[in-house]
């Protein structure tokens, strides 16, 4: 049987698309109304339990890798064609919210479901997955799943990192019963769509519902360690010191005049920092901070990273102090597919809905699939751009209004036809 509804009328069920998410909400649901379900714990398995047994409930063949990512296949009248794929995560911080990764989640859920109930058949088979670890907050890589699947680390790297307890991801699988048998990678990704909220303000400042994202900012990440002499504040003349805490600010502010020179799309961020000894009466002697730089394109965020690296040097001989400057990790700017952005462009245009193109300034799975397969994002506002804690919230509406965006593109890659 095949189905009568037109493509104009074809619509995910936004109620339940919310209760979807609330119910999976409830497993790991913190005071404050957020989620802390760490990857592979028990309430990280209880999520992956709840989430595959509505995969299977809408009719999709489940299948797990060996670094535990989850894929549910929807059979298209092609079967030999490379899938059609939509994802995210539901593993969280610590204080996380109830939307970050697992709006994409239930998102695709939903598309499956609509589908399923409308006996709609697509030319190209779908897929739904859901990646491992894209987190990190317990265990590191960052981005494990899809990061192993991407061929970026290797599946022992993932497998034997450990989380502060000395637990390993291969043990935690087999505890939560997800250490799946099928390699990781190598699997054809026709299309890959992921729906996420913008865990920024930008939507909900501009008024818009959709965010049509265009690709991602590359990042550079690194460590400084600026060594002085720790001595007496008292005693001490100002012009004989070797302050630490002096030579380190004036490098924090370095990262933020480089965001600001680099606008739009510039962003420098100092996240913590460290001052031994740490004494109200004592001339710092060290200072330990992290720092963060990024832009969508490439060659700006070069001249950046050759702006930095040349500010830690002439910091170094300015203040006669030692500055070690140590490289954590860089990701590329990722462009995304221009097809792919383009269905998610009329998808949000054909249904009216207000909508802006928009660069993501976080990493997601999408950014490592996007380098073996064609890849897209759809963002939906945020209150207050606010993400990465437990007061994260979302419209109902605008949940719902991503979801048809994600249904409509995913149909027009795939080919609807019946």
């Amino acid at each position: 049987m095949t189905s009568n509804v037109p493509a104009s009328k074809l619509a995910i069920n936004g109620d339940r698309l919310w209760h979807s998410l609330m119910e999976l909400a409830q497993i790991g649901a913190t005071e404050k109304g957020g989620n802390c379900r760490l990857a592979l714990t028990a309430l990280d398995g209880a999520g992956r339990d709840l989430a595959v047994g509505w995969m299977k409930q809408a009719g999709l063949t489940i299948r797990v890798d060996q670094v535990g990512n989850i894929f549910g296949r929807r059979a298209g009248r092609d079967d030999s064609l490379a899938p059609v794929m939509t994802g995210s995560h539901i593993d969280t911080q610590p204080t996380g919210g109830k939307f970050d990764g697992c709006y994409g989640v239930l998102a695709g859920l939903e598309v499956m479901r609509c589908l399923q109930e409308n006996n709609v058949q697509t030319e190209a088979p779908l897929e739904l997955a859901i990646w491992t670890n894209e987190e990190g907050s317990r265990f590191v890589p960052v981005m494990m799943g899809s990061g192993v699947f991407a061929g970026k680390f290797t599946l022992d790297t993932a497998l034997d990192a450990r989380d502060l307890a000395g637990l390993s991801v291969r043990d935690e699988l087999q505890a939560i019963g997800y250490a799946g048998s099928d390699a990781v990678g190598g699997r054809p990704i026709g299309a890959y769509f992921e729906a996420h909220i913008e865990q920024g303000p930008i939507l909900e400042h501009e008024d818009k519902v959709i965010g049509v994202v265009t690709g991602s900012l590359g990042v550079r990440w690194y460590d400084v360690t600026v060594t002085g002499m720790e001595m007496h504040a008292g005693p001490t003349p100002m012009a004989i010191r070797k302050d630490a805490l002096f030579a380190a600010t004036h490098l924090m502010q370095e990262v933020i005049h480089l965001a600001n020179d680099n606008q739009p799309h510039g962003r420098g961020t100092v996240g913590a920092v460290q001052i031994h000894p740490g004494s109200r009466n004592v001339i710092p002697g060290q200072v330990t901070f992290t720092a963060d730089i990024r832009h969508q394109d490439e060659a700006t965020l070069d001249r950046m990273d050759q702006r930095w690296r040349q500010a830690c040097i002439d910091a170094q001989e300015k203040f006669g102090l030692q500055v070690q400057l140590t490289d954590i990790q860089y990701f590329k700017p990722t462009p995304f597919d221009p097809a792919l952005v383009g269905m998610i462009r009329e998808g949000a245009a054909s249904a009216g809905l207000s909508h802006m193109d928009i660069v993501t300034g976080a990493g997601h799975d999408a950014v490592y699939i996007a380098s073996v397969a064609p890849t897209a994002m759809i963002f939906v506002p945020c209150k207050d751009g606010i993400s990465h804690n437990e007061i994260e919230d979302a419209k109902p509406e605008h949940l719902e209004a991503g979801g048809n965006v994600l249904l409509a593109a995913m149909l027009a890659r795939a080919g609807r036809i019946g």
